[in-house]
């Protein structure tokens, strides 16, 4: 992101925060779309992320580190919206209708990959996507959600388990 640009976001400039949000908008709602499956909650964290970006960019000390440090924001607003929405951690056998077998629509190995997250429960997928894409370590998101490192390890197994599956399923 351009330092400039930056700069007159912290000044409340409109134009350069329109500017930053056309620049960011694509990629923070890839972001949460890897924690949420509801089009209406995504929209809202994305709302509520921007929103916290302008009101704390004067916080920012170092421009080159604006993308990651507004990925961590809009993680952590979907990892709240999770923790405010229902119960973060469901039984793991209870998990959303799998995918139908033979599916005609043959899309991009990652694409594919990223789609079947929403075949997992919400604690396992949010526990996979800090753990096997953010890359934070269990320590940290045991701490970032409030459960044990125990747990954290246990939804993570229960993920690739699970994936595992519906790769096997899908024949991908």
């Amino acid at each position: 992101m351009e330092r400039e640009l930056l700069l007159e976001c912290q000044r409340n400039d409109r134009k350069a925060q329109r500017q930053v949000y056309e620049k960011m908008a694509g990629r923070l709602y890839s972001v949460c779309k890897r924690y949420l499956k509801n089009d209406e909650d995504i929209e809202e964290v994305l709302a509520d992320t921007f929103y916290k970006i302008f009101t704390k960019i004067s916080q920012l000390q170092n421009p080159d580190t604006f993308e990651a440090w507004a990925k961590k924001i809009a993680v952590n607003e979907c990892l709240q919206k999770l923790r405010t929405g229902k119960a973060l951690f469901i039984s793991l056998e209870e998990s959303p209708n799998e995918p139908s077998e033979g599916s005609s629509e043959h899309i991009s190995f990652e694409k594919d990959i990223l789609n079947l997250l929403n075949f997992l429960p919400e604690g396992c997928r949010a526990i996979f996507n800090l753990f096997a894409i953010e890359g934070y370590p269990h320590k940290e998101i045991a701490s970032m959600l409030s459960i044990s490192e125990g747990t954290s390890k246990s939804q993570l197994n229960f993920a690739r388990k699970k994936l595992q599956e519906l790769l096997v399923n899908q024949n991908i």
